[in-house]
């Protein structure tokens, strides 16, 4: 079963956004604490060490990725529970990613921007940010882990249809 995806592309004055949400039936500092947290972060995304602040960089290591892979992450901003931003490069490119949080009525919404260079490949970068914050979804309500195989290729063509459109 392939989920159905949910980026949008947001032209910016820079260039373009890639942007998806998710809602928690949560407080936003439970949900801040699985975006932040190197234990949390771990059941979802990467574990990472480090010092944890504004322009300090921590050592990613993924968690749920063959082989483990690490990386380096550069902390843009992080402002307690509202917002955090981050930036890694590797050999699959510049990574500039934010998160912003909001709380009302007992629900939080993540509004999730991945802010994209010229050359990142929509179409396999897409549905890999569905599956992770699909794992984040998964990771906060005991839900279980989504398969990587329901997204892509699965997912490839919507993604490649906002590149292109």
């Amino acid at each position: 079963m392939t989920p159905t995806p949910t980026g949008r592309l947001i032209a910016t004055a820079t260039g373009s956004d890639l942007q998806m949400t998710r809602e928690f039936k949560a407080p936003i500092e439970d949900v801040w604490a699985s975006i932040t947290e190197p234990e949390r972060t771990a059941r979802w995304f990467a574990h990472w060490s480090g010092d944890g602040r504004p322009g300090a960089t921590v050592r990613l290591t993924m968690t749920h990725e063959e082989g483990r892979p690490e990386s380096d992450m550069t902390i843009i901003a992080c402002e307690p529970p509202r917002r955090l931003e981050v930036e890694a490069v590797d050999e699959y490119g510049r990574w500039h990613l934010e998160a912003r949080l909001e709380e009302a009525g007992g629900v939080t919404t993540l509004t999730f921007l991945h802010h994209l260079d010229p050359e990142t490949e929509l179409a396999t970068t897409g549905p890999g940010w569905e599956y992770y914050l699909d794992m984040l979804s998964a990771s906060i309500t005991g839900a279980p882990h989504p398969a990587f195989d329901d997204y892509y290729p699965g997912q490839h063509a919507y993604y490649e249809g906002l590149s292109t459109g």
